[in-house]
Order: structure tokens, then sequence, then C-alpha cells
């Protein structure tokens, strides 16, 4: 097959966009029907309640933020209520929720239904307060043919015990995992590919949580200390057989993070292990140009190591948060602002993510069924195994597809979050602004929006303004 040597895609693209459309289809066929998932449907309707009005999304989301450090069910009803009244029309049913809130009594059951909710919402997400509790969803998994890669949930830590205690929670993770895994029924699908063996333990870790010194201007103090706790971490995993990947945050640490995983994985300590990954984030405009260096990395101090660094492609969940950065610094926005153009840029990665398949393990984390068809598609056309190539999706959000995937004897893994509520409010809210963003594949996709439609390629910005 012929390839075009600037963009990677095979010659006549034509292929290319006929597979990706008999791949989606696929997929989309083996997708649960929603009747399956009374529950989930359920909470569908209610995102779409949420979505519909922006100043009641906006409430309700400072509602979920506060609701740690509420000390009453009184507290509760009285922050809900306060929210609620700064939307204009609320809906009927929270009309009433108000009203319920003019007596004690009321507020009292309009506060425990509220918690209730929440709790209901953080566990959809969130699969354990700690690694144990969440064995037996992990091993459910594993069992329907998706490997689990548990998160443990903690943003940026203040103090060095809370960055020790972060650590501790870390190797106690890997213990737990590396024992309770090695029980698992055989999933040849999910335990190999052509690089060698994949570890069934799965952790990822952030360096903001490990060390309370990350300065985006002055990173390497913060690197040094975080790499006090994280070399005993790789140790551990290195000779658990587990795997060990380094999550990304927002852009002011994006570089002292990627900076200090591959400093640390160039080691000749870690030469022989343990499996690694970073994270690329395809909503970043200069992506592309970290993708180069990652590459360039593998090829030279990387090709000393016995497994191959994993790429997780992700389209970024901090968007509101780098938009927001940068307005109010007057800097230029780093992330793409329209869908199109992170989604076309997303695909272009995952081509040069698979053209490097020698160099990288790669893994295309979404639940855009047209981003997830693409790379199934171009990976077949350029003559590589599914075996090579991990999708990956989020606990809660990507369940149904995830079912799909598996059923299509795709290699599968679900990104699954631990950690109590409070530690997990911010990802809770991040995973709720996602699921009920208007331009998002999932919003669609509940809208009805039809199935060819949400297959279509993405047209970037500039094509539509008849830009060359």
């Amino acid at each position: 097959m012929t390839i075009d040597a600037h963009t990677g895609v095979p010659a006549g693209s034509s292929a290319l966009e006929a597979e990706t459309q008999r791949v989606g289809h696929s997929i989309a066929g083996a997708l649960p029907p929603a009747a399956r998932h009374p529950i989930q449907a359920l909470d569908g309707k209610a995102m779409q309640l949420a979505s519909a009005d922006q100043e009641l999304k906006a409430a309700l989301f400072r509602f979920v933020d506060v609701v740690p450090a509420c000390r009453s069910m009184d507290d509760l009803a009285r922050h809900l209520t306060g929210f609620l009244h700064e939307v204009k029309h609320p809906p009927a049913p929270l009309s009433v929720a108000m009203r319920m809130a003019d007596s004690r009594a009321g507020r009292a059951a309009l506060g425990a239904a509220a918690a209730a909710g929440v709790r209901h919402m953080a566990h959809r997400f969130i699969v354990g307060e700690d690694p144990r509790a969440a064995l037996p969803v992990l091993r459910d998994a594993w069992k329907r043919g998706v490997a689990p890669s548990v998160d443990l949930l903690g943003e940026a830590t203040v103090t060095p015990r809370e960055a020790d205690d972060y650590a501790s929670r870390c190797a106690e993770a890997l213990t737990t995992l590396t024992a309770a895994t090695a029980q698992w029924p055989t999933r040849p699908r999910l335990e190999g590919d052509s690089h060698g063996v994949i570890p069934r333990a799965n952790l990822s870790v952030k360096i903001s949580a490990l060390t309370p010194l990350l300065r985006p201007h002055a990173p390497e103090r913060g690197q040094a200390d975080a790499a006090e706790r994280l070399r005993p971490l790789l140790r551990q995993a290195r000779e658990a057989g587990a795997h060990l990947h380094i999550d990304s945050e927002s852009l002011d640490t994006r570089d002292a993070v990627l900076d200090l995983a591959l400093r640390l994985l160039a080691e000749p300590e870690f030469a022989a292990g343990p499996s690694a990954g970073i994270v690329l984030q395809a909503y970043l405009r200069d992506s592309p140009q970290m993708l180069h260096r990652v590459l360039n990395w593998a090829r030279d101090a990387g090709k000393s190591r016995a497994q191959p660094l994993t790429v997780r492609l992700v389209k970024g969940a901090y968007w509101d948060h780098e938009m927001v950065q940068a307005r109010q610094h007057g800097w230029e926005v780093p992330v793409f602002d329209a869908k199109a153009d992170c989604d076309a840029n997303f695909e272009d990665l995952t081509r040069r993510l698979i053209d490097a398949n020698g160099l990288v393990r790669v893994a295309v984390a979404s639940h855009n069924l047209r981003s997830l068809a693409h790379a199934v598609a171009y990976n077949r056309l350029r003559g590589g195994t599914d075996a090579d190539l991990e999708l990956q999706v989020l606990k809660g959000l990507g369940d149904g597809l995830a079912e799909a995937l598996a059923g299509c004897e795709l290699r599968v893994r679900a990104y699954c979050p631990v950690g109590d509520l409070v530690a997990g409010m911010a990802y809770l809210v991040r995973r709720l602004l996602e699921n009920t963003a208007n331009d998002s594949f999932l919003h669609d996709q509940a809208a009805g929006v039809p199935l060819d439609d949400l297959l279509s390629a993405p047209t970037p910005s500039h094509v539509l303004a008849g830009r060359p």
C-alpha cells in the first residue's frame, strides 16, 4: 500500500473513509440497547435536562462542587436552593424542590435527596473509595473483556505529608492490584501484543499529587521532589510486573511532568521496566510538536528500554480551565476552540502514532465513535493487527461503548477512578461537564443524531472558512 509521506494516510483516502464507516457501523451495531441500562437511561435524561439550560447547568455544578463542605441536610438544601434561585426559569421538578425548602422538614428531605443524588452520580464515575473496595468492579470488567486502569484520585498537594500519603496510596494500590489480578481468568486479547506481555495491573498516577513544589516557572525543585516519590513506585511496578501510567493535567505543569517522566524512564535502572506510559492531549494546539518530541525520545533514549513507552492519546479534560486562564492573563488560547479542529488534530495524531507503532504502544482514548473507528480502520489499512491498538474509555461514560468494542473483539481498557468523594469532586465536575457539553459526541448521540452524521469526518474551521 502506498503511504503519503507527509500525512501517513494511505493513498486514495476514500479507502480510509470507507473503512472508517464500515468499522463505525460495526461498533454501533454492537452497542447494547438503552433498555439494558435503565439507571443510566435515567441519568441520561437528567444530563439532558441540565445541558438544555446553561444557567441551570452552572448552578447544579456549583452545588456539586460544594457538597463535600456541607455539614448537614439543612445546609445541603440551603446551598441547592440558593444556587437554583439564580436560574431564571427552572424546570417544573426543580420548582417543586425549591418550594420544599420553605420548611425545616422539607429542607431535610431535600437535603437527603440531593446528597443521595450526588453520591449516586459519584459512584457512577468513581468505582470505589480505595483499590480493594474497587476490586469487584475491576474484576467484572476483566471478565467481560475490558481491561481496567486504576486512577487514584487526588489533585495538587500542598504539603509534603499529603504527597507522602498519596505516594503511599499508590504503593498500596500496586500491591493490591498485582495480588488480585494474578487470580483473574486468562484473557489473551488483553494480555499481549506484538511487543510482548501487557501487564494486568495498570495504575495511573499524577505528578502534581507527588509533590507540593511543582511550579510552572521554576519546575526543577518540584521535579526533584516528585522524583523521590516516583522512583520507588517505578521500582515497585517493575518488580511486580505492573504498568505505571503518568497522567497529564493542566498546561501549566505539562512540560515539567513530561520532562520528569521521560528523564526517569531513560535512566539505566529502568531499562528492564516497568511498562510505563504518558498522555498526549489533542486539544492543545502544540500537541503535534509534543508528539514529535516524544517520538524522538523513543528513537533515542527510549530504545534501550525492554518495553516501549505507551502513549495514551486523549482529547483533554481541562478545556474550560485553559480557556479561562488564558483570557484572565491575556495569553494566546492554547487549546482548539472549535471541536472540529480538535477532532481533526486527534485523527492526525492517531495516524502518526500508529505509523510509529514500532517505537511506542498506542492507546486511543475517546467516546467519539468516529475517532475510535478511524483509529481501527487506519491501523488495519496500515497492515497492523487489532492487538497492537488499545482503545480506551472512561468508566461511567463509556460503559456501553466498552461493551461494544469488546464484542467486536477489539482490545479495550476502561479508565477507573478510585478515591473518596472529596478527592474526586474536581474529577466528577469535569466528567459532568464533558457529558453535558452541547458539542460532545455523547450529547449528540443522546439527542438522536443519525449515525451517518456521527461518523462524518471532521471539517476543520479553516476549510469551512474557505482558506487553503
